[in-house]
């Protein structure tokens, strides 16, 4: 009888994605799967090699019950399981405030088990702790920054599909914009730029090297698992991973920016709703025209709450808004802007 050829061994791969935190504080999460041959976006990639990539991400083998254990430069090591979908959260809480922590802290991160023959699969997460920001900059990804059509099921799937990190295409005047929002009201701050966005977390490499292949300010991805449980959640995950960076940072004013596409001006109503003050402006990209009159009506609401709601197909009315309420300073943006 022949024998049957023994399927290829898969290693397990550890995968940190950019946490936040403060001196005192450290949140990191990542997930645990087996290989799936998934390479790094190039420039040039094939229509095929993108497809077969973005089949390898979403075809993901998750490890779930995986022990992984965090050490920040000060500290115990912190452990965690790794839920049904392979992902894992950890907070570390610091005996004392880290003196001099960087912008990007970093967080050793090791797989204890599932054991591995060739050694313990182990990365670096890295954890955005703000020096006396300003304030911090909230923004969606899909149809704010990058273009994704995300009104049209066809379209979206056409640009997700078929190109990459180098071939998608954000909207022009963004990279511009976001980094006057990070250095501020005197062109010297660093203030902190989230992305809040239902994008699963199986496209994290993708968004992660488009922002910094644009130009676009890095920040912590704070995306959702695309399962039956949690796509019922509607607008829920965005209103939760707002909150959580609200109470993380108590105080600290925010910008808000989305587009029109989805439920992202419902979404900072209610935010601005619940935390009288801490919204600073809104400013909301016009992308679905079927839209106009119950994003208009928020905006007229918000007005009554003292929050600016700027809406607009194109970047240059939230830029001239964010000069005009000093925000950002000309210094700042570039100089073909």
């Amino acid at each position: 009888m022949t024998a049957l050829p023994r399927r290829a061994r898969r290693h397990v791969e550890l995968h940190a994605f950019r946490g936040y935190g403060t001196p005192a504080r450290l949140l990191v999460r990542g997930r645990v799967l087996r290989s799936t041959g998934l390479t790094r976006s190039r420039l040039g990639d094939s229509v095929l090699v993108n497809l077969r990539n973005m089949l390898r991400r979403f075809e993901s083998d998750e490890v779930p019950g995986a022990l992984v254990a965090a050490r920040a430069a000060i500290g115990d090591e912190v452990r965690a399981t790794t839920d049904e979908e392979g992902y894992f959260e950890l907070t570390l809480d610091l005996p004392r405030p880290l003196a001099d922590p960087r912008v990007w802290e970093p967080v050793e991160l090791e797989l204890l088990a599932p054991a591995d023959p060739d050694g313990p699969a182990r990365a670096t997460g890295q954890v955005l702790v703000p020096r006396d920001p300003q304030y911090a900059v909230i923004s969606d990804l899909d149809d704010t920054v990058l273009r994704s059509n995300a009104t049209s099921l066809w379209q979206m799937a056409r640009l997700t599909l078929l190109h990459n990190a180098h071939t998608r295409l954000p909207f022009e005047g963004v990279a511009g914009f976001y980094q006057a929002l990070q250095r501020g009201r005197d062109g010297e701050a660093y203030n902190p730029v989230f992305y809040v966005s239902n994008s699963p977390w199986n496209l994290y490499d993708l968004l992660e090297d488009f922002l910094d292949l644009q130009g676009i300010p890095r920040g912590p991805l704070l995306l959702r698992d695309w399962s039956l449980r949690t796509l019922k959640a509607g607008e829920g995950h965005k209103l939760a991973a707002i909150q959580a960076l609200l109470d993380a940072y108590p105080g600290l004013p925010l910008v808000l920016v989305g587009d029109s596409g989805e439920r992202d001006p419902e979404i900072y109503r209610q935010v601005v709703l619940r935390h009288p003050g801490r919204v600073l402006a809104v400013y909301v990209r016009d992308v679905a025209p079927e839209r106009h009159h119950a994003v208009r009506a928020i905006a007229a609401e918000l007005a009554g709450h003292g929050v600016e709601l700027v809406f607009s197909p194109d970047t240059e009315a939230a830029r001239r808004h964010a000069l005009d309420r000093g925000l950002i300073v000309a210094a700042a943006l570039p100089g073909d802007v």
